[in-house]
């Protein structure tokens, strides 16, 4: 009976609050060597991206051209998220919060954007997007100029024509 109180139990310890023990310290297991630092944290996938992530992503917006865009006459909401790089949750969100998109919903209640509705979901997006308006910002914008459809297509017919004369003058 003496030999079994003669051994000596292996003590459970546990750590609090990122502190531990020094004879603790020794008794690191191998595979325990390989966690992150304490003020190293796990970027995360989830939540709400930084601003300078959205301005990244709004450069990769793929809109067809006008000729490739209005040969088809509506797009799922599917399609219309994969060009902009978004959920079909901020597409839904965008359309119950500005009057300039209306799709056609069928009997089951799929969405289905007319090629206008992209091209103003291209302005809404690069409205929140790329200049940063906020949402009541962009209404006010949207009811305030009328012309703004007009005016962002200038925008881009002229960035159009600025990056081929970049090409161009690269290709000299």
């Amino acid at each position: 009976m003496n030999t079994v109180m003669d051994k000596s139990l292996s003590q459970i310890t546990f750590e609090f609050f990122g502190q531990q023990r020094e004879d603790d310290a020794k008794n690191v297991l191998p595979h325990q060597n390989n966690l992150p630092a304490q003020n190293q944290k796990p970027k995360a996938s989830r939540g709400r991206k930084a601003l300078k992530d959205f301005e990244a992503d709004a450069d990769q917006v793929e809109i067809p051209e006008d000729e490739i865009l209005f040969q088809k006459q509506y797009y799922s909401i599917g399609e219309v998220a994969g060009m902009f790089k978004v959920n079909t949750s901020l597409i839904r969100y965008w359309e119950n919060e500005f009057d300039i998109i209306e799709p056609r919903k069928n009997r089951k209640g799929d969405r289905f954007f007319k090629p206008s509705d992209v091209k103003n979901l291209q302005l809404i997006h690069d409205l929140l997007r790329r200049r940063k308006f906020t949402i009541e910002g962009a209404k006010d914008y949207l009811k305030k100029n009328k012309q703004a459809q007009v005016k962002f297509e200038m925008i881009q017919s002229m960035q159009k024509l600025r990056a081929f004369l970049f090409e161009l003058k690269a290709n000299l």
